[in-house]
């Protein structure tokens, strides 16, 4: 399981690093992109972190729904391929909505605290829960509820990072002449 947890990390931060490349995939030209530089809410510093917000509390929420109904089923290795893609598309919309924001690089940054600070926000949750862990009964190991809470605890560190890179820092160059 830590294993899975590296590659993970190490994934992400390939994802960062060729985090230009992953934009001017994206484009101007994608619909989503379009309709949100379209739209003058977004625009607004605290709205768009606000929508941000909320599309990662969706996404968290989706995927844990979806693997807890595939925990009914008794295929092998089905959670992972869905935290694969609940990681792939966060990724798309991350950086589809920086290439719909056309403001400043400050309220740019600022969106993307306000927006992955959902992240923090379940990272304080488990810090809280592994702070107050205690047996269920007497005699309970609680080991392997914190590491639970532990491997929690860095995917959402990391989710905050990423989020926040891929939404709070501006593009390096001009993507208007580009269409993939």
């Amino acid at each position: 399981m830590s294993l899975l947890i590296l590659m993970g990390i190490i994934g992400v931060f390939v994802m960062i690093i060729l985090r230009r490349s992953i934009l001017f995939r994206v484009g101007k030209n994608n619909k989503f992109v379009q309709i949100l530089q379209k739209t003058k809410w977004y625009q607004n510093h605290w709205f768009g972190g606000g929508f941000l917000f909320l599309i990662n509390a969706v996404l968290f929420a989706g995927s844990l729904l979806v693997l807890y109904l595939t925990t009914r089923l008794s295929i092998p290795f089905l959670h992972i391929i869905i935290m694969i893609g609940a990681v792939i598309s966060s990724i798309f919309l991350w950086t589809s909505m920086n290439c719909g924001w056309q403001g400043s690089k400050e309220n740019r940054l600022k969106m993307g605290l306000l927006g992955s600070s959902f992240f923090i926000v379940f990272a304080l949750y488990c810090v809280y829960k592994m702070i107050t862990l205690e047996p269920s009964f007497p005699g309970d190991d609680t080991f392997m509820a914190f590491i639970g809470l532990l491997f929690a605890l860095i995917v959402t560190t990391v989710a905050f990072f990423t989020c926040l890179i891929l939404v709070g820092l501006p593009n390096q160059r001009k993507m208007e002449n580009e269409s993939y």
